[in-house]
This record gives C-alpha cells, sequence and structure tokens, in this order.
C-alpha cells in the first residue's frame, strides 16, 4: 500500500524533470554554455570572467569553416590553421564585423570529433586536453572570448572553436549596425540565436528522447 501511495508522486517529479529537460534543450545555444563553462572555470582560479562578444564568436564560427569538414587537419602532425590574413579579408566581411575595430587574438582553442557531446563534456574533456589548453583558458590576458559550435550537414565531425581578445567590448569586432549576421550552419555565442543543422539535429534527438520517455511514463501513471 505504501509503495502505491508513493508512485504518483515518484510520477510528477519524473515529468516535472522531464519538462525542465525538455525547456533546457530548447533555449540553449551550445556555444552560449561552453562560454559559460569557461567562466566558470576562470572565476574558480581567480581570473575574471569574460564578455562573450557577439563579433568574435561569428569569427570563431568562420574559422571553424575554414576546415571545410577536414577533421585531421586539427591538432597532431598535420595540423593547420587558417591564415591570420582571412580575419581581415574574410571573416569579418562574412560576419559584417568592421575590420577597423578587429582586435588582438589572445588565444584560441580549436577541437573536432566525430561524435557530438554536450557543451560541457566539451570543454572539460576535448578542449582542456593539456596543460597548455588550461593555460590559454585561465590567462589574464584576455578581456573576452567567443564560441562557436558547429557539424556537418550530414551529422559529424562536429567542430568546437574558442578565440580570445584583449579588446574592450563596446570597441572591439564591432557589428555593423549593431546587428548580428547568423551564419550556417551551427552556433556562435552572444548571438541570442538557437543552433542550426548537424548540432541542432542531434540536440533534437535528444529533444525527443526526453519526449518520449516523459510521455511513456505519464502513461504509465495513468494506467
Amino acid at each position: 500500500m505504501g509503495n502505491f501511495m508513493w508512485t504518483p508522486v515518484l510520477c510528477i517529479l519524473f515529468i516535472s524533470a522531464s519538462s525542465s529537460a525538455l525547456q533546457n534543450k530548447v533555449t540553449n545555444n551550445p556555444a552560449d554554455e561552453l562560454v559559460s563553462s569557461i567562466n566558470t572555470n576562470r572565476t574558480a582560479s581567480k581570473s575574471s570572467s569574460l564578455y562573450s562578444n557577439p563579433g568574435l564568436a561569428c569569427l570563431a564560427l568562420q574559422y571553424i569553416k575554414a576546415y571545410k569538414g577536414d577533421c585531421s587537419s586539427v591538432g597532431g602532425t598535420n595540423a593547420k590553421r587558417p591564415a591570420d590574413s582571412e580575419f581581415t579579408e574574410s571573416f569579418a566581411p562574412n560576419c559584417g564585423v568592421e575590420v577597423s575595430t578587429l582586435s588582438l587574438i589572445t588565444g584560441r582553442l580549436l577541437a573536432c570529433q566525430s561524435k557530438y557531446v554536450e557543451p560541457n563534456v566539451a570543454f572539460s574533456d576535448i578542449l582542456m586536453k593539456n596543460a597548455r589548453s588550461v593555460e590559454i583558458v585561465q590567462s589574464k590576458n584576455h578581456s573576452e572570448v567567443g564560441a562557436a559550435v558547429s557539424g556537418s550537414d550530414g551529422g559529424g565531425p562536429y567542430f568546437w572553436c574558442v578565440l580570445f581578445s584583449n579588446g574592450k567590448s563596446n570597441n572591439s569586432f564591432v557589428l555593423e549596425g549593431n546587428v548580428t549576421k547568423i551564419s550556417r550552419p551551427g552556433c556562435f555565442s552572444g548571438a541570442n540565436d538557437e543552433c542550426s543543422s548537424a548540432v541542432a539535429l542531434f540536440r533534437s534527438f535528444r529533444l525527443w528522447s526526453i519526449g518520449v520517455t516523459g510521455l511513456i511514463i505519464a502513461l504509465a501513471c495513468v494506467l
């Protein structure tokens, strides 16, 4: 009898938790979540939190696109990276960032893998892979940050990119007309935008799974 009385209560709690998770999956941008993880790490290490600059973040997404889905060019002996000139010649114009407001890039993190993981896992297990990565994240030379995540149209590989700068938040990486120029596929921090393409599809699948689980539990409670 006691266990039977507790069943409705447990059902309500589970459905409530599922609804909360459902809402989080809809509203959260993984690039924003990545910036949150970075700032949490910095404040824990007595460093100041960084301003999330959408212009800088859009450049991070363009940085990813420069790899054209080639994961083998990220890290290792075959590592490559876009030429610095691309920031002025390609990245900034594609983002609508005023070239005259570009500031020094004081650090960058880039990772790529075949499977998508949640932002906190990407930060702790992929981007923070060695002492050098920790040094970059916790450096006192940074004042702002921009993060981006993107997958290929058919799924993986998934790229994560973080750019740091020492610019001033009101004067660096300024967007023309103060309008964020959304670039597809993928998403970047500070844009007040939902992610798109492969990342969105993956998160939508997670969302669908949570919803189905909640529905099954709800039916079980009714029956």
